[in-house]
């Protein structure tokens, strides 16, 4: 990539200064560096989206977000696949990893997981594996701290399952399968269990799982070296009957955990001990100042600092910012952000948290929003971003 120094000892002069074979190879990087520099301090992110007939999308798209014009530039379509809703990128930034909304793979009653691997220069995405999910309508995923393990919800078949990733990025068939059990009180919702995401603790044993048809958080001890999810004892903590728990956050002390209630519009404040892998529900706060008809939770961010708490709102089409009690971990409603379209399932932020990126599912628009880490509070930046109904954002950090 860069030019080579010659091969016997010359001198040349320009401007009347002379430079010497290293002198011109070092000139001759920083030159090849500085050409790149733009491309370097763009953040490279990747969106999952629902494809055709759902929308325009056919896949996973990649952008490059300039932190300092607060600008996206759109790289495409980088991979082609069928409901790559939700993302995760490998710790080493080298593969990312999607699950693939759908009831049926390959004649069986399950969906699937994607691995891929990632070209830094161009954003292209190429496909590694494919394997089945363990059961129908998986929903949310994540990578391991060590990058051993991929873990999965299942929310249509109400399951939850892990995939050891090999050296090369490719990932095994399931080396766990945790069918979950049990109903509660909503009769159209929560007939059945409904796996809705998985987080780890930072000690990487303990992992959560959002059952929105039981009202149970589960609990999970990882092996990471085989990936293998086995539960843990005691298996659950609750919250309130029809909450419908959807997504969690688990606070950087590592003692509460936040849970996103698709079905109240609120978020629970637990009580979490990270190594016993207990959880009890402390109180509720509501992501609305007033009522919204037919609104419904979805996704969960805490910041960096612990102080905020995110939370979007599909209806009233928001991201519900709260702050956080120092003394009680409780929560205090103190801003609702329109997201400039309709139904936010999910949004990240970026990896310096000073921006927040929202997704518009149904009008297939994504948008931008700065990030006032004194106050917690959001402010949208620039215009909205075309894209067929996006959900998921990851970056490669």
């Amino acid at each position: 990539m860069f030019a080579t120094a010659p091969t016997e000892p010359t001198e040349r002069v320009r401007d009347g200064i002379s430079a010497e074979p290293d002198t011109l190879l070092t000139m001759t990087r920083i030159l090849s560096f500085l050409a790149f520099a733009p491309l370097l301090s763009a953040q490279l992110m990747y969106v999952g989206t629902y494809t055709k007939p759902q929308s325009t999308s056919e896949g996973i798209y990649a952008y490059r977000l300039d932190a300092k014009t607060a600008k996206f530039s759109p790289l495409g379509l980088v991979a082609a696949g069928v409901n790559p809703t939700f993302l995760a990128v490998h710790p080493n930034g080298k593969f990312l990893y999607a699950i693939n909304e759908v009831d049926e793979y390959k004649g069986k009653k399950s969906g699937s997981v994607s691995a891929y691997s990632i070209d830094n220069a161009t954003g292209k995405l190429t496909l590694l594996n494919q394997v089945p999910s363990g059961s129908p309508g998986p929903c949310h995923l994540i990578v391991d701290a060590t990058g051993k393990s991929v873990l999965v919800a299942n929310y249509s078949g109400g399951s939850f399952s892990s995939f050891a990733v090999q050296a090369d990025g490719k990932l095994s068939e399931a080396v766990s399968f945790i069918q979950e059990n049990g109903s509660s009180v909503d009769k159209q919702r929560q007939m059945g269990p409904h796996g809705h995401s998985i987080v780890l603790a930072k000690n990487n044993k303990i992992a959560l799982g959002a059952d929105l048809g039981t009202d149970k958080v589960m609990i999970f001890r990882l092996d990471a070296a085989t990936g293998k999810l086995t539960p843990s004892e005691p298996a659950f903590g609750t919250v309130k009957p029809g909450s419908g728990p959807r997504h969690l956050a688990i606070a950087p002390d590592q003692k509460h955990v936040y849970v996103q209630n698709e079905m109240f519009s609120s978020v629970s404040t637990m009580e979490f001990d990270a190594e016993k892998g207990t959880l009890k529900e402390l109180a509720q706060a509501s992501a609305l100042p007033a009522p919204v008809k037919g609104n419904s939770g979805a996704e969960i961010h805490i910041s960096a600092d612990g102080k905020f708490v995110y939370s979007s709102n599909r209806g009233d089409n928001s991201i519900a910012v709260f702050s956080v009690d120092p003394k009680t971990a409780l929560l205090k409603l103190i801003q609702n952000e329109p997201t400039g379209g309709k139904t936010p399932r999910a949004f990240e932020f970026d990896p310096s948290g000073n921006f927040l990126v929202a997704g518009n599912q149904d009008t297939n628009t994504f948008t931008l929003h700065r990030v006032d880490k004194a106050t917690g509070k959001l402010s949208p930046v620039g215009e909205p971003v075309a894209l067929g109904a996006p959900v998921t954002f990851a970056f490669v950090k």
